[in-house]
């Protein structure tokens, strides 16, 4: 999470296992050879000229007089946004590291031409956001309560009341559903689905999950687990609840991961262990939190970590608990676990 300690947990809790610190995510835009400029353009201005209604996933109706030009969005949703040729005013969230390049939830975007108006957990500057007349706020949502991602509790009341909202659910479904969500968002905000690109990306994204499932398939002795570190916990996740888990579960990946009953003291989303037990459960494989906020395996260098069988085999690959929504962005998760379980040794 962020919010430092406790809403490194809550955001944890709301990534299973990949929420604990943080946050993450990887795409990138084909050339412009696609038959996309004058199709786009001309659907951008009809649509512009007309109403726009969109129903997000808290089943709420949003109606405008036209197509909302000032768009604010949490940062993966901007950088979804992004790759399907829409482009936004404002984000919140991680967008940039330390030394000021794109956070990895920021994708392809320029994040020097967008406002940015909170970095971190908790950070929401309202008197910018009011300055940028915005016409709809975009967020993603972790639980079923509606409660939108990175939007503070203490503030969300005035920033309510300066744009309508739209909400898209990455809570307890799996992968397919969010992506198709965001294409639909894009689509209603202009952009054009049937883009060469676009359409290459989801085949793409569609032979890597049955390249997943045919690797799952061929080698279920393989476990996997997902893990994700903070200077004195060891998060593991549940397999329920967030979008990527559920989906690699789904395609028959064989995840290590904490009883139920130890999983809801997280409300379903993860066990922490301290760094002397992170052997606890046996694995071949580790996908790791790659968001900001948490100690990537490079960094680790508690000595417990050093001995696991996975760590010593070289087989820990990074996990995007918060994926970029665009299906160019996803297939790479699908396509990198599936190499990974394919040239797998079995250790554990």
């Amino acid at each position: 999470m962020s919010n430092a300690r406790a809403t490194h947990l809550t955001r944890r809790g709301i990534l299973a296992a990949g929420g604990a610190v943080g946050l993450g995510a990887v795409l990138a835009a084909c050339g412009d050879d696609d038959p996309k400029s004058g199709g786009s353009a001309d659907k951008s201005k009809a649509a512009a000229s007309g109403p726009w209604t969109f129903k997000d996933d808290r089943d709420e109706t949003v109606k405008l007089d036209k197509v909302p030009a000032n768009i604010v969005a949490f940062t993966g949703v901007a950088a979804a946004l992004f790759d399907y040729g829409i482009e936004v005013k404002g984000v919140f969230g991680p967008t940039k590291t330390k030394d000021g390049k794109a956070d990895v939830q920021a994708g392809d975007m320029d994040v020097s031409k967008v406002t940015v108006l909170g970095n971190v957990y908790g950070q929401f500057n309202v008197e910018k956001y009011a300055t940028l007349a915005p016409d709809v706020l975009i967020s993603t949502m972790f639980d079923d309560a509606g409660t939108l991602w990175y939007v503070p509790a203490e503030s969300k009341d005035k920033i309510s009341k300066l744009a309508p909202s739209v909400g898209i659910s990455v809570y307890d479904r799996q992968l397919p559903k969010p992506l198709e969500r965001m294409l639909a968002l894009a689509e209603s905000l202009g952009a054009d689905v049937q883009a060469a690109k676009t359409v290459e990306a989801k085949k793409n994204f569609e032979a890597a999950a049955e390249r997943l499932r045919a690797a799952a398939k061929a080698r279920p002795e393989i476990k996997v687990l997902a893990g994700s570190a903070s200077q004195d916990i060891f998060y593991v996740s549940g397999s329920n609840l967030s979008i990527d888990l559920e989906y690699f579960k789904a395609l028959g990946v064989n995840l290590v991961e904490p009883p139920a009953k130890v999983l809801k003291a997280s409300g379903g989303w993860f066990e922490n262990l301290s760094w002397e037990n992170v052997d606890k459960y046996p694995a071949d494989i580790i996908i790791m939190d790659d968001r900001t906020a948490t100690i990537q395996p490079a960094d680790i260098t508690e000595a417990t970590w050093k001995k696991l069988p996975a760590v010593k085999a070289g087989q820990v690959i990074g996990r995007t608990p918060e994926p970029i929504l665009s299906y160019a962005k996803c297939t790479p998760m699908l396509n990198n676990l599936a190499e990974a379980i394919e040239k797998a040794k079995k250790v554990a």
